[in-house]
């Protein structure tokens, strides 16, 4: 898997971030979750989406290296700059996925410009989520707004998270485009507490059912079934079966890992799989 292009475009009154992964497939667009970084999918490219598509990421507002304004973090406003981006790339319509935020982010963009996108990849997102979502979250959220020491004492920090029950290398990329770094080698994760509240209010204003029910794309949802924390997974597959069925054309396929591992390892593979079988038929 080559090194990204990292590019910057003018969008929606910001400056967004977006990594291109080059090759010579179809574009797909990948969305990544609610406190990620486009370096979330690096599992899956080298799992085989770099073999078979022009895979490009996005720093969300508010993450990674795009602006992070102090307001603006409704679907509405996140989805006009994945439209611009688009615009700018001169790509009529793509291959459009996300992970979790992303996932949801992905729904939005195909019920409200359908015209943009050809497939749907929804990994691990839902209208419903586990109902103890906001404390499952805790492990994750705990780590915006501190300062570490290190950026090796900020990745022992996060390799010790209850849904880490891996390592593999690619991971690393990922966590080193999650953090800044400051005076004297110490480290603070990029993303602001406060957006990602804003960000998480939005999405509970959405009538997501409403939005299943009128997509026109087809689509597949990928479910990673291991516990993430509380010792059960992010989402349940009684709840991802409930979004397949609500939309008029979508697969449902299970995979190993938990709501973070399934981008690594073995549910990598399964989606990567999984993914160019759909998009590729």
């Amino acid at each position: 898997m080559q090194e990204p292009v990292s590019n910057f475009v003018k969008t929606n009154g910001i400056r967004l971030h977006y990594l291109d992964y080059g090759g010579n497939g179809p574009e797909l667009v990948l969305l990544h979750g609610l406190t990620a970084n486009a370096r979330a999918f690096e599992g899956l490219l080298a799992a085989g989406l770099a073999a078979q598509f022009r895979v490009i990421t996005v720093d969300l507002r508010g993450r990674g290296l795009s602006d992070k304004p102090i307001w603006g973090y409704s679907m509405h406003k996140h989805a006009k700059d994945i439209i611009g981006l688009l615009d700018h790339l001169q790509l009529k319509s793509v291959f459009m996925g996300g992970h979790s935020f992303g996932g949801l982010l992905s729904i939005y963009l195909g019920r409200f410009f359908p015209e943009r996108i050809k497939r749907l990849v929804l990994i691990d997102a839902a209208a419903r989520m586990h109902p103890n979502t906001r404390e499952m979250l805790q492990p994750a959220m705990s780590r915006l707004g501190k300062t570490f020491p290190s950026f090796q004492a900020y990745l022992e920090s996060v390799k010790q998270a209850p849904y880490n029950t891996f390592w593999e290398e690619t991971m690393r990329s990922y966590y080193q485009a999650d953090v800044q770094e400051l005076s004297g080698g110490k480290v603070k994760p990029r993303s602001n507490p406060r957006h990602i509240r804003l960000a998480v209010l939005n999405v509970l204003k959405e009538p997501w059912p409403v939005y299943l029910s009128k997509q026109t794309k087809p689509a597949l949802l990928l479910n990673a079934t291991e516990p993430y924390t509380l010792n059960a997974p992010l989402l349940p597959p009684e709840n991802a079966l409930e979004t397949a069925r609500q939309m008029p054309d979508c697969r449902y396929e299970a995979v190993a890992g938990n709501h973070q591992i399934m981008l690594y390892g073995p549910g990598a593979r399964q989606i990567a799989e999984a993914v160019t079988n759909f998009l590729l038929a």
